[in-house]
């Protein structure tokens, strides 16, 4: 089958690219559940833009730099912040229905690390449903979804080293080739390799996966935020507690009432995600239970019905005024190493979203900084490809088989394994022994091996244990070369910012030497 451009993934960067593109051009979107089963539907907090009468777009700038640990791309984020005001007036004006003030006027919240009320909110905690079933009903008749399709395989051509499209297998097992001159990767992070976490099931890091065995760098992949507050009961995360509830004024405290917080940050229950996380690690890691205090806002079941709705179901009761709560892994701010237009190493290849590194996170994301990148990244990938006259698929093309000796597929571990272990020596606080038998267990179950298989004989559930053990893989190792702690990586015999790491990347490729033969893996630390 082919389209003039192929998305990979259905979030909300993958629908403002769909939305934004010449109506003249074919374009097709591939998810490998329904259109509505990923992270940005899931979204409750919102979108951050200086609208404010005090806030300004440099603010937003250096509040994104403060909280990435200076470790941004500086033009993505001035490029970013600039332009979040128009995004969301474009997205107002277009009829998406944002949460109003007792005037009129887009009511702002705050988050985390932000220094003014500056969060666009929808449907009180349903930001991210508000805004995708907004794009799904403008879904322009030149954009075809076509759901339950598990893409398993960039198709690179020999010829040019340029992707032509992609492999993926349907619900029956039958697989289908889908041709573009141009192939986004829009598929989201990689926070389902963790047994704490607050992304939909879907996540799994295939698109990282992907790209890696293709051939693209892959950027900062040891860079996990833990977001602080997820519903936590009976040994298990059931949900998240948006860091918009600590914004209304919720606190957080341990079961006798001690402030968590208190005297470990300038902005408190404010402060930044890995800061919050990793002091509410460390209570927990002691025994102790820790709450999120929501005695101080009145209004919370009108303000957030959505998480009302997780607690209740779950059990919680709220008129005891008490939400019990873990950190559990939330967002990647490394990936597919992209510019400022989402083009990867490879030709033809593109990535937007959570999937790709662009530089705009740095070491730990600024709440609210996700839903506005994907809908910033969308936009500007249209506008390239809008400039560009609609290009023919190329018909000679020669694209190799993966040849590499596997593993037997009998020997995968569970999910439930790798999420485990992922945890334990690759999560929150880490270190050196702990990576090391991590990585050591990886390469126990063919993590190598799997990089360069065939998977097409694979099962869905199968082809996702494989792609798993390659994005923990990657995590892994670029987490063991780092010794140092910045923003979401925290290696605890390494406790402190160096001064030599400051702005240097971790690149990750595989790669062939000129003759075609002794595939290895390059690692690079670029400045």
């Amino acid at each position: 089958m082919n389209t003039d451009v192929l998305i990979i993934g259905s979030g909300i960067a993958a629908l403002q690219l769909a939305n934004k593109l010449r109506q003249d051009l074919n374009v097709i979107i591939l998810t490998k559940s329904n259109i509505k089963n990923g992270n940005s539907y899931m979204a409750q907090g919102g979108i951050a833009a200086a609208l404010g009468i005090n806030d300004h777009p440099s603010k937003h700038y250096m509040d994104t730099i403060e909280a990435g640990r200076f470790h941004n791309d500086s033009e993505a984020v001035l490029a970013l912040t600039s332009e979040a005001p128009s995004l969301i007036k474009d997205l107002k004006q277009a009829g998406c229905l944002f949460d109003l003030d007792s005037e009129g006027s887009i009511a702002l919240g705050r988050e985390g690390a932000h220094s003014e009320n500056r969060i666009v909110h929808g449907g009180g905690d349903s930001t991210g449903k508000t805004v995708i079933d907004f794009m799904l009903s403008k879904k322009n008749d030149n954009v075809r979804i076509i759901e339950n399709v598990y893409v398993i395989e960039l198709l690179v051509n020999e010829a040019d080293g340029r992707c032509r499209g992609v492999k993926g297998k349907d619900s029956y097992g039958k697989i289908h080739r889908f041709f573009s001159p141009h192939v986004v990767l829009a598929t989201g992070g990689c926070g389902q390799l963790y047994e704490y976490t607050s992304n939909a099931g879907t996540v799994t890091g295939d698109g990282i996966a992907l790209a890696y065995r293709a051939g693209a760098e892959i950027a900062d992949m040891e860079f996990i935020q833990f977001h602080p507050t997820l519903l936590y009961k009976d040994g298990k995360t059931l949900g998240l507690i948006s860091e918009a509830v600590r914004g209304e004024g919720g606190r957080l405290i341990t079961e006798d009432g001690k402030p968590v917080m208190k005297g470990l940050h300038p902005q408190g229950d404010l402060a930044p995600r890995h800061v919050v996380s990793q002091a509410i690690y460390h209570f927990l890691n002691k025994g102790k239970t820790v709450f999120l205090d929501i005695s101080p806002i009145n209004n919370f079941k009108s303000r957030f019905p959505t998480i009302t709705e997780i607690c209740e179901q779950n059990g919680v009761d709220l008129t005891l005024g008490k939400i019990p709560v873990s950190p559990g892994s939330h967002f990647l701010m490394g990936g597919i190493k992209t510019d400022l237009w989402g083009r990867t190493s490879i030709p033809g290849l593109y990535a937007i979203g959570e999937a790709a590194c662009t530089g705009i996170h740095g070491a730990n994301r600024l709440a609210s900084n996700s839903l506005l990148e994907g809908l910033f990244f969308g936009k500007k990938l249209s506008e390239l490809f809008n400039e560009q006259p609609p290009c023919e698929t190329a018909n000679d093309l020669h694209i190799p088989e993966f040849e590499g000796r596997r593993p037997t597929k009998e020997c995968l571990p569970s999910i439930g394994e790798i999420k485990r272990r992922m945890m334990k020596n690759a999560g929150i606080i880490k270190t050196k022994e702990g990576l090391s038998a991590q990585l050591a267990w990886l390469k126990g179950f063919g993590a190598e091996e799997w990089i360069k298989a065939n998977l097409d004989d694979l099962s869905h559930d199968e082809a996702t244990r494989a792609f798993m053990l390659i994005t923990a893989y990657l995590i892994t190792d670029s987490a063991l070369r780092r010794t140092e702690s910045r923003g979401g990586h925290f290696r605890q015999d390494y406790p402190f910012e160096k001064h030599e790491w400051l702005g240097k990347k971790i690149i990750q490729c595989r790669y062939s030497k000129k003759d075609g033969k002794n595939e290895q893996i390059k690692t690079a630390i670029a400045t």
